[in-house]
């Protein structure tokens, strides 16, 4: 008898040392739509909760807008079509470049005292709400300045160089500048100056949050720098 009231009395103390753990287990699952299931359900049920992706919310673009007009306007113009030429457009650039670069300034991978001080206020929601609003807006056409320049740059943006391994930009950014979703931002119409800061950015490992372009641009002069920006300036 001795030995069995023994036993029950472990028994009794283990419970809450295993609803702990399983309470445990339920607070570290990513959030997702079972997740309200109860603590008891078996294990076989709860594994695809654990592994299920989060889906992230569908941008509100009425508060991308509202958020752009009261923090970006000023920088970036109306529309995101910037007037200032140090200053690049936003308009029609793809909005997942633009929210990875937020979140690359916030973090510091992408350094800029000013757009650091701005996207640190921003949450992951907010950064989507605008990139995703100012996406919508219409780009103004751009233009090149120095025609000396246009056909340099025309041959380095299409073609590239070979004996110096540097690649077409048009494989990434396509023919029209327009870019890929994702990967690579639209650079039609940008403003030729703030096209070439970043591309010496890139090569002098002041902005160093892509590595291929760190690679590409490092094989790039000054006189390249320039003629590439200038032509992209003018794509449509």
């Amino acid at each position: 008898m001795k030995l069995l009231l023994t036993s029950l009395l472990a028994a009794f103390l283990a419970l809450p040392a295993v609803s702990s753990f399983a309470a445990g287990e339920a607070a570290s699952a990513p959030a997702s739509g079972a997740a309200s299931a109860p603590a008891a359900a078996a294990p076989a049920a709860a594994a695809p909760a654990a592994i299920a992706p989060v889906s992230a919310a569908k941008p509100d673009l009425a508060k991308g807008e509202a958020s752009f007009t009261a923090v970006c306007v000023a920088c970036h113009g109306v529309g995101g079509n910037s007037g200032t030429p140090t200053f690049p457009t936003l308009a029609q650039q793809h909005p997942e470049y633009l929210v990875k670069q937020l979140q690359d300034f916030k973090s510091g991978k992408r350094q800029n005292a000013i757009m650091q001080g701005f996207a640190s206020a921003l949450s992951e929601g907010d950064m989507r709400n605008i990139a995703y609003w100012v996406a919508t807006s219409k780009a103004k056409p751009g233009f090149a300045m120095d025609k000396n320049l246009v056909a340099l740059g025309e041959r380095i943006y299409r073609g590239g160089v070979a004996d110096r391994r540097i690649p077409a930009c048009a494989g990434c950014h396509s023919p029209n500048g327009a870019g890929i979703p994702v990967q690579y931002p639209r650079l039609s119409g940008q403003h030729a100056e703030y096209a070439a800061a970043q591309l010496t950015a890139f090569r002098d490992g002041v902005r160093n949050n892509n590595l291929v372009m760190s690679q590409v641009a490092a094989k790039l002069n000054d006189k390249e720098i320039r003629a590439l920006a200038d032509y992209v300036a003018g794509l449509h």
